[in-house]
């Protein structure tokens, strides 16, 4: 038996050689197809990685720890460990025991009034520990003027938009005036240290950045009280195993909640499972389109041997053995095409994936559901872009061959020998 199923394997081989011209431009529409389903794929992964990473590198951080009445109003009393505070050091510290997390970097947050002069804004005011945070987010790599605020010093970085509206630069006096966690208006002085810009409007136009020590003693918080713990995972898509773990590990702790991006930035993860959707429909429309291309050539190449199916039928062999011919050489061909297509597709990926065009100096930088997006063209590494075009390519010839299969065997031997 194994021996019968070879003959027919060199057969439908064999078939293949006859019209090696067509064989070739069949194979190689194929394999284009592959590697522009591949690339395709690989594009959308790479856009899709470009949101995610810099809608939660820029500021959020991909998982984050707060209170949980935080999370409903953001009201400046509801701190990690309600008014007893929490031990800041043994938090972070065991934030970062987990090997999926990167770093972590403490928060304090408040809104008051930032006023220069006759010019006056609300503000957003957010204590982080400078080192830290550079760690955790991108945030303080957009200082484009001036310095990093200094701890004690009384120093302040602004929003670009920010310092726009209140006609700042850097070395203007700010002051701040803001409501205290003990009832009273805190305010005081400030020292514009630098200027920072990160292409978000709204968060260039409220934002004011202050050493962690500096807000919570404008806003009377003991150092062991604040409202946020955020964290660096590599792996955004690991950030939901990530936050179960710490959830875990700060279970004690009353009223907290560990949450990754994929909750706190819901809208991002819908548009990431709507992308990785679209890979399926990629690969769907580009073989859709292929498939009558290759059907066309083995119905071509089955009506030149219907002589030929005449003959093996009159001798006996049954018309499964004959569809399972023309079936094999669509098997065939489709894994022909689909080595070339992977010959062809990684180079093109691997360049792609390390000198990506940069269409920046045509589009400029653009936002996407709350996201900077750059428009480069950076393809990203992935499994299942390969297996959607690999898969979408074998059924696309198997597919093709149905049809031509089944006319190979409605040909009666006696009319086909006798030429009609």
């Amino acid at each position: 038996m194994a021996s019968d199923r070879g003959i027919w394997w060199r057969i439908a081989f064999r078939n293949l050689g006859r019209h090696r011209r067509r064989t070739a431009i069949t194979a190689a529409a194929l394999a284009v197809g592959f590697v522009a389903s591949v690339l395709l794929i690989g594009l959308s992964d790479g856009i899709t990685w470009e949101m995610v990473e810099n809608g939660t590198r820029v500021i959020t951080g991909q998982v984050q720890v707060n209170d949980s009445e935080f999370i409903e109003d953001r009201s400046l009393y509801h701190t990690l460990g309600g008014a007893d505070g929490v031990d800041v050091e043994n938090l972070l510290a065991a934030a970062e025991s987990d090997p999926l997390v990167e770093a972590a970097a403490p928060r304090v947050y408040g809104g008051g009034l930032l006023s220069s002069g006759e010019e006056t804004i609300a503000g957003v005011l957010m204590g982080i520990d400078v080192e830290r945070e550079s760690r955790v987010t991108i945030l303080l790599n957009g200082l484009r003027d001036g310095d990093l605020p200094t701890p004690g010093a009384n120093e302040v970085l602004v929003g670009a938009e920010a310092a726009r509206q209140l006609g700042i630069d850097v070395g203007d006096e700010l002051v701040v005036v803001a409501p205290a966690a003990d009832g009273s208006l805190g305010n005081d002085l400030f020292t514009v240290s630098g200027i920072f810009y990160t292409g978000l409007v709204a968060l260039d136009r409220t934002h004011a950045l202050l050493p962690i020590g500096d807000l919570q003693f404008l806003l009377a918080l003991d150092s062991d009280r604040i409202h946020e713990v955020a964290l660096r995972v590599p792996d955004v898509w690991a950030s939901p195993d990530a936050a179960r773990n710490l959830g875990s590990s700060v279970a004690d702790l009353p009223g907290v909640e560990v949450r990754s991006w994929t909750e706190f930035r819901a809208e991002l993860r819908e548009y990431a499972v709507l992308a990785e959707t679209f890979n399926g429909v990629i690969a769907a429309i580009v073989f859709g389109m292929a498939i009558f291309g290759v059907a066309n050539t083995m119905l071509m190449a089955t009506y030149e041997r219907r002589r030929e199916f005449a003959v093996v039928r009159a001798l006996g062999t049954s018309p499964v053995r004959v569809a399972w011919t023309v079936v094999l050489e669509g098997l065939i061909l489709g894994v022909m095409s689909l080595v070339l297509g992977a010959l062809l597709a990684a180079p093109l990926m691997i360049w792609f994936h390390n000198a990506p065009p940069d269409l920046s100096s045509v589009f400029g930088d653009f936002t996407m559901q709350g996201a900077l997006v750059r428009p480069i063209l950076t393809v990203r590494y992935s499994v299942d872009g390969p297996v959607w075009a690999g898969s979408a390519l074998l059924v696309t010839s198997l597919i093709a061959a149905l049809y031509p299969a089944f006319r190979a065997v409605r040909v009666p031997p006696a009319d086909a020998l006798s030429g009609r």
